[in-house]
């Protein structure tokens, strides 16, 4: 006698409640009822209306600013979820918050990586999944299962079609590179570096650039966008270094304020996003954001009916696994 798979139940937080919906209309599963609200002291309460003993759950929520009240949501979402008897809770978390703190690079820093991880694990997540993460060797700070998927297959099919003439991928730093090296190898084009030293959190320096982008399209690739200080400066010096159109593939793009004058300011023909999170406009600057929810909501099916997950990891007319690559 076979037991009965669980059945499937998705909620989502406050932080990206609309990505939630497309992924449940994909999925064909309604989007679940809770109560999310804060005391007048700003303390986050969370009440789940519907019953989910013995549920497969998942709960949606990337930690975009403001990230410290968007992950205690989703600890306390998970922590409701799990004395509700839940059979299994993942937390699919597209933008996951804190991956760059994933080294102690100076005296006296944390691991916030690792604490974030040990937090999810403590409230009861059973499994995650998450999109194009800082660091990949963040997946090992964690002791459970972690599903990483990657935004290139859904930023390949625009890229294709926008970018015509003669191309150039770019890596804003050295720690991107890996990630440049599959968005190249998939477009079929060659692939240059801009050399960056990092003044402050807020400000980046272009030193040089290893590669030919004279007389070129530029595609800058990177994983995260806060303040435009890395992308602006690249697309300096590549400007110097005779590059023609600029475009930038960004997988998250999380906007501060200090980056709207420098991204209208940049010369940057297009930037190309996801709906990871929620993404600002910016007036005079053409931002154009592509939706990941069948991404992700391929991703959940195919956890709920334990299935694999590595084919979303294929690029469309093509046969390079970014899994490998990026």
């Amino acid at each position: 006698m076979f037991a009965r798979q669980p059945e499937m139940k998705i909620f989502s937080g406050s932080a990206n409640r609309e990505l939630a919906q497309r992924i449940c209309k994909y999925i064909g599963v309604p989007l679940g009822q809770a109560t999310i609200s804060s005391f007048p002291d700003g303390e986050t309460y969370v009440r789940i209306e519907e019953n989910i003993r013995g549920h497969d759950v998942f709960i949606i929520q990337p930690t975009c600013p403001p990230t410290n009240q968007h992950l205690m949501e989703l600890l306390i979402m998970v922590d409701a979820a799990r004395r509700a008897s839940a059979d299994r809770i993942t937390a699919v978390i597209p933008f996951f918050g804190y991956a760059r703190q994933d080294r102690k690079d100076q005296p006296r820093v944390p691991i916030t990586a690792k604490l974030v991880a040990n937090l999810l694990l403590a409230a009861g997540v059973s499994r995650v999944l998450t999109m194009d993460l800082h660091a990949q060797q963040v997946q090992g700070f964690f002791d459970i299962p972690v599903d990483h998927l990657y935004s290139l297959p859904v930023l390949m099919k625009y890229l294709r079609q926008r970018l015509t003439g003669k191309t150039v991928v770019v890596s804003p730093d050295v720690g991107g590179l890996k990630m440049a090296s599959a968005y190249a190898q998939a477009l079929g084009v060659n692939l240059a570096i801009v050399a960056k030293q990092r003044k402050s959190a807020t400000e980046a320096e272009a030193l040089y650039v290893i590669g030919e982008v004279e007389g070129c399209d530029v595609l800058l690739v990177d994983d995260l966008t806060e303040t435009g200080g890395t992308l602006a400066a690249a697309t300096a010096i590549l400007k110097q270094r005779g590059a023609l159109k600029i475009y930038a593939g960004i997988s998250h793009t999380v906007l501060v304020d200090i980056a709207i004058p420098r991204l209208q300011k940049s010369g940057i023909e297009e930037l190309i996003t996801t709906n990871s999170t929620p993404v600002r406009t910016v007036e005079g600057f053409s931002i154009k954001v592509l939706c990941v929810s069948e991404l992700l909501g391929e991703g959940m099916k195919r956890i709920h009916n334990d299935e694999s997950v590595s084919s979303l990891f294929k690029i469309e007319n093509g046969t390079k696994e970014n899994g490998k690559t990026s």
